[in-house]
């Protein structure tokens, strides 16, 4: 089976289209498909029109690329086109909080929160140990993020008058192809299509509510802000990704490497998400999970996001992001 990625994509000025990605270059979905003689899919169909019915697409998918001619279909170069966000848009975001085992672990050294009088090695020790219990009998720790936070791969990230801390948390995304409810972790991965680069732009200073201590954080105004979840480039199928628990991420904000890490360092993995989220709410066709971010956060380095800045991250096999970051400038 020839490898391919799925994307949406626009031409100048013409309509968004569904594309397969092929050795880094572009082919138009109902191009293609009308090439092999397949008219499943037209103009209007879209990456999250395939993910409805991901089971029943897939092999169509996967035919077509392997049949499909260089001369029968326009080609592009990714440089030539532009890049929407992968699934244009999610029908929900789940975003799992705290999940890497070295990230956790640094925020808690850096904030000295733990028993009084630990110096910072025995502190650092004092928090592997409270990880270590907390995949033993813990949970993972979920919350939503709105759909109008999307953004593309590419696109300029307008940093918002509302925050003085905007930071980074690149993270690799679970796109769902098969919904559904109370499903078990030994079945999980059968109701993931593929994974994506996201990452979860937060405005660290917007997080905690000092006017309501009781309720603790506010994830819509620290995370939910237009354009703080760039997403893409592409989906690339699961079958092309051999362990997801086990790809480089790295993360370079102005030719400075900030995070460099591997989805190894997951304290809850995919399957546990899954099962976790999907006894609460039930799945859709088109969600996407955010898994957590590894360690090298701004906050880490007392260092966030400001005009100027170029931020780019890659995620092995998953493409790459690079976002400019833009002040916000009242119209």
């Amino acid at each position: 089976m020839k490898r391919y990625a799925l994307g949406t994509f626009s031409a100048g000025d013409g309509a968004r289209f569904a594309g397969l990605v092929v050795d880094d270059r572009v082919a138009p979905l109902a191009q293609a498909a009308a090439s092999v003689g397949d008219r499943s899919f037209n103009d209007s169909t879209t990456v999250l029109s395939l993910l409805d019915a991901w089971d029943d697409n897939q092999p169509k998918l996967a035919r077509i690329v392997d049949a499909m001619s260089v001369d029968g279909v326009r080609w592009y170069a990714l440089r030539e086109l532009h890049t929407h966000p992968a699934i244009d848009l999610p029908r929900q975001i789940f975003c799992t909080g705290a999940n890497y085992r070295k990230h956790v672990v640094d925020l808690t050294v850096d904030a000295k929160v733990g028993p009084e009088g630990l110096n910072d090695a025995e502190l650092r020790r004092w928090a592997e140990n409270m990880m270590d219990e907390r995949v033993a009998n813990g949970e993972p720790y979920v919350f939503t993020k709105p759909v109008s936070a999307v953004s593309g791969a590419f696109d300029p990230l307008v940093l918002p008058p509302t925050t003085t801390k905007p930071d980074w948390e690149l993270e690799l995304a679970v796109v769902i192809g098969r919904g559904g409810y109370m499903i078990d972790r030994e079945h999980a991965l059968d109701h993931v299509a593929g994974y994506a680069i996201v990452n979860d732009i937060s405005a660290r200073d917007l997080i905690p509510r000092t006017d309501y201590k009781m309720l603790g954080t506010d994830w819509l105004r620290s995370k939910g802000q237009p354009g703080f979840l760039p997403l893409g480039p592409y989906l690339v199928p699961k079958q092309f990704v051999s362990d997801p628990h086990r790809l480089s991420m790295r993360l370079i904000v102005s030719g400075q490497t900030m995070q460099d890490e591997t989805t190894a360092d997951m304290l809850f993995g995919i399957e546990r998400q899954i099962e976790y989220i999907s006894r609460y709410a039930r799945l859709l066709p088109g969600d996407i999970i955010c898994t957590g971010s590894p360690a090298g956060n701004g906050t880490h380095y007392g260092r966030f996001l400001r005009d100027g800045d170029v931020m780019e991250g890659e995620i092995e096999g998953l493409g790459r992001q690079r976002q400019v970051c833009i002040a916000h400038h009242h119209e």
